[in-house]
Parts: C-alpha cells; structure tokens; sequence
C-alpha cells in the first residue's frame, strides 16, 4: 500500500481493476437499522480516497433506495468507481419483508432497467445475479445478462451463491467476472467447491459479510439484546439464543492474533480473508459494510496486515465449531445445493 491507498485486483480474467478491499453499501439505508446519512456520505468519500473503488448495492436492498442514495456519490466520481448492482429478489408489493427469487428473462429486462434510472448511470460496472432461481436453467439466465453487455447497459457479469457446477455452467454462456458469497473466520463453506472452481475459470471472489455482520468485530454479543428491533441479525441462527454464547467464546484465538498486531478484531478478521487470495490463488476481493469513515479507515489497514502461517492455524479451527446456520434457510445459499 503506498500513499495510504489500497493496491488493486482484477476481478477476473477480463473484468474490472478495482481495489483489494471494497464497500458493501446495504447498511447505509436497509437492515443493520437507523443510518446517519451525512456520516454515510462521508464513508464513501473517505472510502474512495483511501483507494476504494468497488462500491456494492443490489436493487433488494430498501426497495431501490440504496441504490437511490448512492447515486449522486457515483455520478460524482463515475470514472473512478465500479459500480455493482444485482437483480434476482423480487419484493411483493403487498409484503415488503418478503422476497421471491426471479431469474427469468423479462424480470431480469424490467431489473436492470430500473436499477439503472435509479442510479442514475448509461451502464452498470459489473452486474450480479443476487440469488438462484432453480427453476430457471442459468444457461438462459446468464444468456439474457450477456445481452445486457451486447447492448451496453452492463459492462461485466457476477453471480452470488452460486454452486460450483452452476458457476462452470454460466461462464460456458459469458465471461464471469465475479462471485459474491459469504467468506470468513464464520463461514467457509465456499472453500470445498465453490473456490476451486473460481481459480481453475479465472473468477475473482467477493468475499460478503467478511467481518461475520460484526459479530467478528466484538461490536455485539447478541443481537436480541444488543441489536434493534429493525436489524435483519435478529433472525439469523448464529447471533442469537445459545449460538449467540457459544460463538463468542470463538473470538478468543481472534483477540489472541489481534493482540500481537496491535489491531483490532475486525483488522483480523479482515485480514484473514485478504489473505486467501494468496491461499488459494485467485483474485479475493471483500466488500466490508460500514457506515462510519473511522471504520473504512480501520478495515482498509487490514489489507497491509500478513498472517503468520502459526496465526493462521491457530484462527483454522474457529469456522468448523461455529453454532448455527448462516441462514435460518440455506436454500438461499450455495451450501443449500452443493
């Protein structure tokens, strides 16, 4: 890193150059509760100077108002951003907390259209398809989103939690650039299938959640007590009742680690994902959710931060003896299918 700034991946074999650490945006106005959206502003400027690029949003989050928000941020800087969006998780008007994966080719028209005129942009950076409809081949799936880039309005494509298998199928369609699924100390469950088949096709990963929705960082203990009534955290298995108590007492080889850098829990942990772009041989990129720019400022630090291979087997056995499911559904994720 010189001059404060983050060095740069590619995202795949011909995708975007973008910093090795990006932003996942939901928080700023969708499911982690209230948002200070002056403070909000401010992460993703000091985000951007620290080298930043890769800003991560999805038309699902807010009902299109993340995206909303964000775009004045964009179209300030579009030369120097990369924009990624998803499509897949329709919203029933009558039931705002439900949602209906949809991969079909006119949904993915009517998507791609709306998201665009609420960002405000000519083209979407890099455009994922969010969640697996399985009741879609993804070869049709995938074919309509390479349309998307014959047609300009979408420059490169990803996919989020995808199985190994509909990951080979889809790059046999159009280039992928990018998988997004959930990687870190809590979850690897990616690291059986999904990861090889990311290096052997020259996709980069987008590692979501690295810091375990906080839980890595120590910033709660348990999301019924500390956690507003709003946080989607309530409902995840992991953060709550008896699994809550027994996966903090596994931040304890992550305090031990931190302790020797003098950094933080989140640094670690943070660190720890960085560093399987180097494990495993394949472009790592991941997106930390913060809304404050002290926090972009500790995250960034994380990816000057080496692991000594006596540090990394002390954090191994910490994923593997984490209670509870990432989601109370897994159908939702990779894992659900493999």
């Amino acid at each position: 890193m010189t001059d404060g700034r983050i060095p740069t991946a590619r995202l795949g074999a011909t995708g975007p150059e973008a910093g090795v650490q990006g932003l996942g945006c939901m928080g700023m106005s969708f499911a982690y509760g209230p948002a200070d959206a002056k403070e909000s502003r401010a992460t993703l400027e000091r985000a951007l100077e620290l080298g930043v690029t890769l800003f991560d949003t999805a038309d699902a989050y807010g009902r299109g108002e993340n995206e909303r928000f964000l775009s004045p941020f964009f179209r300030a800087n579009r030369d120097a951003v990369v924009i990624a969006t998803k499509f897949a998780l329709s919203i029933p008007p009558d039931d705002p907390t439900r949602r209906i994966i949809r991969n079909d080719p006119p949904y993915i028209r009517q998507a791609v259209e709306a998201s665009l005129k609420r960002l405000d942009v000519d083209v979407i950076d890099l455009y994922y398809m969010h969640r697996r409809d399985v009741n879609v081949p993804i070869e049709e799936t995938v074919g309509t989103m390479a349309e998307l880039v014959r047609e300009g309005k979408v420059k490169h494509l990803g996919l989020s939690e995808v199985t190994a298998g509909e990951l080979r199928a889809a790059q046999a369609v159009h280039p992928i650039a990018a998988v997004q699924s959930e990687w870190s100390l809590f979850s690897r469950d990616i690291e059986a299938n999904v990861v090889p088949a990311a290096r052997e096709l020259g996709v980069a990963l987008v590692p979501y959640s690295p810091l375990g929705r906080g839980f890595l960082t120590g910033s709660f203990t348990n999301a019924d007590k500390d956690l507003t009534a709003d946080d989607v955290r309530r409902q995840q298995p992991r953060f709550t009742g008896e699994n809550a108590a027994a996966n903090v007492a596994l931040l304890e080889p992550v305090r031990t680690v931190a302790e020797a850098h003098g950094a933080s829990l989140g640094q670690i942990a943070l660190a720890w994902v960085q560093q399987q772009a180097s494990v495993h041989g394949l472009p790592v990129v991941p997106i930390p959710g913060t809304r404050k720019p002290t926090r972009v400022e500790e995250n960034v630090r994380a990816a000057t931060i080496e692991l000594t291979k006596d540090e990394l087997a002390v954090l191994e056995p910490i994923a593997g003896q984490v209670a509870g499911d990432r989601y109370a559904d897994m159908t939702f994720a990779s894992a659900g299918r493999e």
